[in-house]
């Protein structure tokens, strides 16, 4: 391990290792420290089961490909390969009906085919209008979370034509809820739940202002899908790594950093101490540049302990909304995939998304925000051994399902090692609901909690997004105003990423090219000093 660098980096989430690559790139020293022995965070996949190669964390990469960061850092070369998720998503038909699925297929023609014989003509020809009218809306949107936040550059993205009746419709646009945009363009009430649940992946509920866009995202699917990494969500993380290393760039691996020491003013050692502690001990690393990947919280905890001016500290914290947006996870070996009526496996290749109306969501939010699990839980079930077979034994299937939204501290019965099982039995139940006779194929189970996705993964709160992606912690204002630009005032050199900045959660890759341009510019003006 080297004890100088140009830039030490704080944890192996895929957006730390994107900075780590571009910087490694441009021919910077590198070390990546992570407290894990599993590099990647919750992009990461291990073999829970034997023969299954079982995600951490993520599945799905809706937006990763449409930032061209695969492309700009060559990761084919090392070895990443997407599937395309197609279809990328699917609602199937609803318990005790006999009503026809609803089928999300990257052809337009054939998903607005779909919804026609689900839900009739008329809702067919409303689709088309809305994906026809929030394609280039949600391009903008793309184009806003590819570079750092600012007035000039969000203005330019969102409202690119001039004129106040152009400017107020589109705030009102961007502004509205989720249900809005939804009621404004639908009838049919079960087009408008599978949409508000594919929305509503991002953590707020649709009736929240401002997650229209979140909704709008389904349109971009159409030119692009989610993607699927042969191998499993790790295999980005792999080909992340796999570039860092061709280009000098190190990792250490069950190195956690603990303490982050600013360099001193102007005339004094401009270098940044990095604690990590390794088997042998406590040892220092200097740094002319940091980039933190980690949650927002844990840096400016390693912050405190490295002498940074605590009186700025309880303030941010608390201005930090890291809840309520969490779930459940339960990932299954199984015999057979689900069996939805009227969705064989190889139309099971995005999300199925297992709610047929909006009150099942609304219901299910509100226990949560009640401190309670779900009387019902609203399910995401994905099946992608029908789309990679590398990732189950032969014969068999990888199936994971997410539940969302659960309390990260449940009233009642004590804390969740106490009730983890019941409530995962709950979440096959309503699976099972339909998909009749699923829980009798499953071989294998590993539940992930709220509780065990902070320990396992360091997602405090047990939020994949870090911090609440509502409309007051986005853009400007992620995950607070005073840190929104990536920098953390008094630390020269620090540059934040992860999922706690903006543009937020899911697997993106942003924040950690926009760390890598900020410290780019430190490394330039610091080409003079060497630690």
């Amino acid at each position: 391990m080297s004890t100088e660098v140009d830039v030490a980096v704080v944890g192996s989430g895929h957006n730390a290792l994107v900075g780590a690559a571009y910087l490694a790139a441009q021919g910077h020293s590198v070390t990546v420290f992570e407290a894990d022995t599993v590099p990647g965070g919750a992009v990461s996949t291990v073999e829970r089961f034997p023969g299954y190669r079982v995600d951490r964390g993520s599945s799905a990469h809706l937006m990763f490909r449409h930032t061209g960061i695969a492309e700009e850092l060559d990761l084919a070369a090392h070895g990443l390969r997407y599937l395309d998720c197609d279809p990328w998503a699917f609602a199937p038909t609803p318990p005790g009906t006999t009503a026809p699925p609803i089928v999300f297929r990257t052809d337009l023609d054939a998903t607005v085919a779909s919804i026609g014989a689900a839900c009739g003509p008329r809702e067919a020809a409303a689709y088309r209008r809305f994906v026809a009218e929030w394609t280039p809306r949600a391009k903008a949107t793309m184009a806003a979370f590819g570079s750092s936040p600012s007035a000039p550059r969000l203005g330019r993205a969102f409202w690119p034509t001039k004129g106040r009746a152009s400017l107020t419709r589109m705030s009102r646009t961007y502004l509205a809820s989720g249900d809005q945009l939804l009621d404004e363009y639908f009838d049919d009430e079960r087009l408008k739940a599978a949409l508000a649940w594919f929305g509503a992946q991002s953590g707020p509920a649709m009736s929240e202002p401002g997650t229209a866009p979140m909704i709008g995202f389904a349109a971009l699917m159409h030119t692009l899908p989610p993607g699927r990494a042969v191998g499993g969500s790790g295999a980005l993380t792999a080909a992340l790594l796999s570039r860092l290393t061709a280009d000098g760039g190190t990792v250490a691996l069950g190195t956690p950093v603990t303490a982050l020491h600013p360099p001193g003013g102007r005339g004094t050692d401009r270098a940044w101490k990095v604690t990590v502690a390794t088997p042998d001990g406590a040892r220092t690393v200097r740094a002319r540049t940091v980039l933190a990947g980690c949650h927002v919280l844990t840096t400016l905890d390693l912050l405190e302990r490295g002498g940074y001016d605590a009186a700025r500290l309880p303030g941010w914290r608390r201005g930090i909304q890291v809840g309520p947006g969490v779930g459940m996870v339960l990932r299954l070996g199984t015999t057979a995939p689900p069996a939805f009526d009227g969705v064989p496996l190889a139309d099971q290749a995005g999300l199925g998304l297992l709610v047929a109306d909006r009150g099942h969501l609304a219901r299910a939010r509100g226990d949560m925000l009640a401190g309670d699990a779900p009387r019902r839980p609203a399910v995401l079930a994905m099946t992608f051994s029908g789309l990679d077979p590398s990732i189950a034994p032969e014969g068999r299937h990888n199936t994971t399902l997410w539940a969302q939204w659960y309390p990260y501290a449940v009233n009642g019965p004590g804390d969740w090692a106490a009730v983890a099982e019941a409530e995962a039995d709950r979440i096959v139940a309503e699976t099972q609901r339909w998909a009749p006779g699923f829980g009798a194929t499953i071989e294998h189970r590993f539940v992930q909690t709220p509780s065990s996705l902070e320990s396992e993964l360091g997602l405090l709160g047990g939020n994949v997004m870090h911090v609440e992606m509502a409309l007051h912690n986005m853009l400007l204002f992620r995950p607070i105003p005073e840190l929104a630009g990536g920098r953390v005032p008094g630390a020269p050199g620090l540059a934040l990423a992860g999922a706690s900045m903006h543009p937020g959660g899911g697997v993106n890759g942003s924040s950690g090219r926009i760390a890598a341009r900020l410290l780019a510019r430190d490394l330039g003006h610091l080409a003079r000093w060497r630690p």
